[in-house]
């Protein structure tokens, strides 16, 4: 059975789900190598649409997945924000922007409203994420969002990564 994927709304952004009218959207950024290397890419168009199809499998086999995000008032998508979890990885709080829509507070914003779906939709009392060390970025994003670091685990990839815990938000989304 396909769960019914909510549409979340902020001040300037739709959350989506995913589906193929994001298919440009996957391509441009994974085959963008700068852009998708914290995220395993460059990768081919076809690996692109690969990463889709499996966002939007998230969501049937394990309840949750990402959204793509959609600045309402130029009706682009921009990127994806959600929750991902891998065969044998930690479920993480994740986002991605496309690098002209970086730097206005879209990831801030988006993460905002997912973790509000966390904690009031999913009853999650815990939201954790983690990236490479290397990804700054990320980092000071989740210090925004009033992450605190609690843990350094090893990943499935043989890597180290910091874990931070994300409090439930003050600011609430609409729906």
């Amino acid at each position: 059975m396909t769960p019914t994927i909510p549409t979340l709304h902020t001040d300037r952004l739709d959350l989506l789900p995913p589906g193929p009218e994001a298919a440009a959207l996957y391509q441009a950024f994974y085959t963008d190598a700068a852009a998708s290397a914290p995220y395993g890419g460059p990768l081919s168009p076809g690996a692109a649409w690969a990463r889709l199809a499996s966002d939007l499998g998230g969501w049937g086999l394990q309840g949750f997945g990402v959204w793509t995000i959609r600045r309402r008032a130029e009706q682009h998508l921009v990127g994806v924000c959600g929750f991902w979890q891998g065969l044998g990885w930690p479920r993480e709080l994740t986002w991605w922007l496309l690098p002209a829509a970086r730097g206005s507070g879209i990831a801030q914003e988006a993460s905002r409203a997912a973790l509000v779906h966390a904690h009031d939709v999913f009853g999650w009392p815990v939201v954790e994420t983690y990236m490479n060390d290397e990804n700054t970025a990320a980092r000071a994003l989740v210090l925004r969002l009033g992450g605190e670091r609690v843990d350094r685990r090893g990943f499935p990839d043989g890597l180290q990564r910091d874990v931070f815990r994300i409090p439930p938000p003050v600011t609430q989304a609409r729906r």
